[in-house]
């Protein structure tokens, strides 16, 4: 019997009949969907890709119900009566495969509305400040706003019983509209939708009650919200294991909550924490643990009878299986997980989890997508939100083709061109595969690299690709091989510094220190606020040891590649909650015995000790071999960090390119 059996017993929510305990979460499709906000061909192939592949609850996400109350320029995606054919389409071919179609209907955005996309006023429940620019006060909506609202629910309700859809869930979680109404935080009416909580869930369950009797008990309905917001005094997140006062909503009210969304008669919970104040929750990153809400889970189902539908970093198959098989929730929502691998259903089910492509929570892929203005996809699966565009096909002439790396970007590029019929061969100057990827997962919190890491090297072991360890390539050797393609993925060497005492003994690189371990000393300056910076302060500091970062620009991690939000401000609070030194607007003049000579932004000049300069300035592209090579070879590719430093994403997009090309 395979361990992971419970995930696959049916499950019914209200009189749906689910196959297994697998969802897949509801993740924004932005950018995806055509401009007036609705469905195309590419959202029902990037849903289908998971639904044909072992997901039973495939949960489409997050649809507006209306644009006139709440009026956007960009519209968001939106279930009008040009979406029903797809919509419809997307329910048959799912249906096939016995999986199971919910859409997400979300009330409005609120005070979290980006401001550059509101067409009229920003709305809240009260008169609540805009969250990214607290200058603008949103409007109070007024109680025919709200009706408007819950009769456009009960609208789009019918058009997707028409499609065939199977249940609604209502978006009631992260602090966006329905949130705004049921939390006190946000919420300080003083008509029939403030005050008591019986009159704070007024909203979503007049919207309830609007779905039913349009539609009857026919379609399943859920409502999904956080038992706990973590957010704390000054707005501001709060990290896991914090002490801290819970200014949100805290979970004696959010036990309270989920038994009267019970008893108003949602057939089903799906239970997270956290909003925008503290997203690191509702879009946890590497840094939080797998199952980081199971015990919100737990929590709801204690006091209620219906389904409980779990979240929070649950695609790691034992935790999720450990989380249903031991009663904290009915069925585990998986997201990014299925970003990174559609298939991870059917290989839990055949017991095959070390095949699974871990998700590293970067959020490069998919939320940071959003930044780039760009649709949801994924850092380690390109093909994702482009399903169909990004199909392999064999190669019509295989080539042997010379990987010169094996990082990432030279695995993926090896993995690829294998896979459609290339010769490939792959080398390796060190005698590990890896490269820089194997220190920066070096940091307990960053172990999730580790897995990717270990499932690069089954792929190739697995797979026709010829590797070579401890071989340094030189241009005499691809003239000997004469390969029909090479793929530089020679990497990147750190950035030194032109400052006096640069060569000093005391001073290594962040690389190094990664590789090689920390040396004696307690004090250790980190020149550069960069991510990477910022995450060896972080391990330096769980080790015992007294970092301080110096960084030339005003706040850290504000230059190089973007750091998606939720990234950011849990590694801010991080450093933060640790009382590590930083230092802003400053330069390193010189490196001097027992520390650094530093220029602050007035000119003004300090010394801060440390017995270890750890230089994390970034880094410097190695072309020097595929320079040399380029003029004698028609077909010279560089990717990863030899084209472009930057990090894992752009390493396996890259690859990615140019091997599912040649």
């Amino acid at each position: 019997m395979n361990k992971f059996d419970v995930l696959f017993q049916p499950l019914k929510v209200g009189s749906v009949h689910i196959k297994n305990r697998i969802a897949m979460a509801p993740m924004g499709i932005d950018y995806m969907v055509n401009p007036d906000g609705s469905l195309n061909r590419r959202v029902v192939d990037y849903y289908l890709e998971r639904a044909r592949n072992g997901v039973g609850l495939i949960i489409c996400s997050v649809f507006k119900v209306e644009n006139r109350v709440e009026a956007l320029e960009a519209c968001a995606p939106m279930i009008g009566e040009t979406s029903l054919g797809y919509l419809g389409e997307l329910c048959d071919v799912a249906h096939a495969f016995d999986a199971r179609i919910f859409v997400q209907l979300t009330a409005g955005f609120g005070r979290v509305t980006v401001p550059a996309t509101l067409r009229g006023v920003c709305v809240s429940s009260s008169e609540n400040p805009n969250f990214w620019d607290p200058a603008i006060i949103c409007r109070a909506l007024s109680t025919g706003d709200i009706k408007e609202i819950v009769t456009a629910m009960g609208d789009t309700a019918e058009r997707v019983r028409i499609a065939g859809v199977d249940g609604i869930e209502l978006h009631g979680h992260e602090g966006y509209l329905f949130d705004q109404f049921t939390s006190v935080v946000w919420n300080r009416r003083k008509d029939q939708y403030g005050g008591s909580l019986g009159n704070r869930l007024r909203f979503p369950i007049e919207c309830l009650q609007a779905i039913r009797d349009r539609v009857g008990d026919g379609l399943a309905v859920q409502y999904r919200f956080g038992l706990k917001h973590y957010m704390k005094a000054g707005h501001h997140g709060a990290l896991p294991g914090e002490v801290f006062e819970e200014v949100g909503r805290d979970m004696p009210e959010g036990l309270e909550m989920a038994k009267a969304l019970e008893i108003a008669g949602f057939d089903a919970l799906h239970v997270d924490a956290g909003c925008y104040e503290s997203h690191y929750w509702s879009h946890p990153p590497i840094y939080q643990q797998h199952g980081c809400m199971v015990d919100m889970a737990a929590g709801a189902k204690s006091v209620v009878s219906i389904p409980v539908i779990g979240v929070g970093r649950l695609d790691d198959p034992k935790v999720a299986q450990r989380a249903v098989a031991e009663g904290k929730m009915d069925m585990a929502a998986v997201g990014r997980g299925l970003l990174a691998d559609p298939c991870w259903a059917d290989k839990v089910r055949s017991g095959k989890i070390e095949e699974i492509r871990p998700c590293v929570a970067c959020y490069d892929g998919c939320f940071g997508n959003y930044a780039r203005v760009r649709h949801i996809s994924c850092a380690v699966n390109p093909a994702t939100g482009r399903e169909a565009a990004y199909r392999f096909t064999p190669a019509e002439n295989p080539l042997d083709v010379m990987v010169i790396g094996g990082g990432i970007a030279g695995l993926e590029a090896a993995r690829i061109a294998a896979i459609r019929g290339h010769r490939v061969s792959l080398y390796e100057k060190d005698k590990v595969l890896g490269g820089l990827v194997r220190q920066a997962a070096v940091p307990e919190f960053k172990k999730d690299l580790r897995r990717l890491l270990r499932w690069y090297e089954r792929q190739v072991e697995n797979s026709a690709v010829n590797v070579f360890l401890g071989q340094t390539v030189t241009p005499d050797i691809i003239r000997e091989v004469s390969p029909g393609a090479v793929i530089a993925a020679t990497g990147a060497d750190p950035l030194i510094p032109d400052i006096a005492g640069i060569d000093h003994e005391s001073v290594i690189t962040a690389v190094s220190l990664l590789k090689n371990g920390v040396p004696d000393g307690e004090r250790l300056a980190i020149v550069g606020g960069g991510l990477a910076g910022c995450e060896i302060a972080i391990w330096l500091s769980d080790m015992g040891r007294q970092p301080v970062i110096i960084e030339l620009l005003p706040e850290l991690m504000a230059g190089g590649v973007h750091v998606p939000s939720q990234v950011k401000h849990m590694t801010l609070d991080m450093l933060a909650m640790r009382g590590i030194e930083i230092v802003t607007g400053s330069r390193v003049r010189a490196v001097m015995p027992g520390g650094v000579r530093i220029v602050h932004g007035d000119m003004r000049e300090d010394t801060i000790a440390a017995h270890t300069v750890v230089l994390a300035m970034g880094m410097s592209s190695n072309r020097r071999l595929a320079d040399r090579v380029s003029g004698e070879h028609a077909r010279v590719y560089r990717i990863g960090d030899c084209r472009e430093p930057r990090n894992v994403m752009h390493a396996v997009w890259d690859a990615y390119e140019i091997a599912r090309y040649i």
